[in-house]
């Protein structure tokens, strides 16, 4: 019998386990990071997100999959997604903080509540869009890359990416619309 102390466990897991662990995460790293490289638009720091999920994984007990290699590229391309909705989110927190829109300013709540309800729909329309189409458009509107550079890390052609970037704009116009028939100044 093997007891915590003993030197066939470690984590309360057999080291064979652990030595599994690291020999497919090490066999899969250069795709993981291939992978995370292509959506996040960045090398560097898709190697630091692919280390995050090796430290992840290997703070807490391995979980028992059938395909581990398989698991492992699920989670770095759910990783890279984690990290494009949050550098979203603190790009427009950032972006909320350093302007001051005079609607704002000038004491005028409905049209404070109106450029939040215009938002809202914005980011509806683009949680519906096909998800390439939705990274096309985080890469550029948010991260700032520009077409030729999307099309070079997703693959594609540079046609490609502006025929994505045209749907993602034109759904955010369409879900514009969608709550336009208020006019200002008329009661609804």
């Amino acid at each position: 019998m093997t007891t915590p102390e003993s030197p066939e466990i470690e984590h309360g897991e057999p080291r064979g386990d652990r030595a599994h662990f690291l020999q497919v995460f090490l066999s899969q790293r250069s795709q993981m990071e291939a992978l995370v490289s292509r959506r996040v638009g960045c090398r560097a720091t898709a190697a630091d997100l692919v280390q995050d999920l090796f430290v992840r994984f290997w703070r807490r007990p391995l979980v028992q999959v059938e395909e581990l290699s398989t698991y492992l590229l699920r989670c770095a391309g759910n990783i890279a997604i984690d990290h494009l909705r949050s550098e979203g989110t603190r790009v427009r927190a950032n972006e909320g903080l350093m302007a001051e829109p005079a609607h704002c300013m000038g004491g005028e709540p409905q049209a404070a509540l109106e450029a939040g309800n215009d938002l809202r729909h914005v980011e509806a329309a683009l949680r519906a869009l096909p998800e390439r189409t939705r990274q096309i458009f985080l890469l550029n509107r948010i991260h700032g890359r520009k077409y030729a550079e999307i099309a070079k890390a997703m693959g594609l052609s540079q046609s490609a990416v502006e025929k994505h970037m045209m749907r993602a704009l034109e759904a955010c116009k369409a879900s514009l619309r969608e709550c336009e028939p208020r006019m200002p100044g008329k009661a609804l």
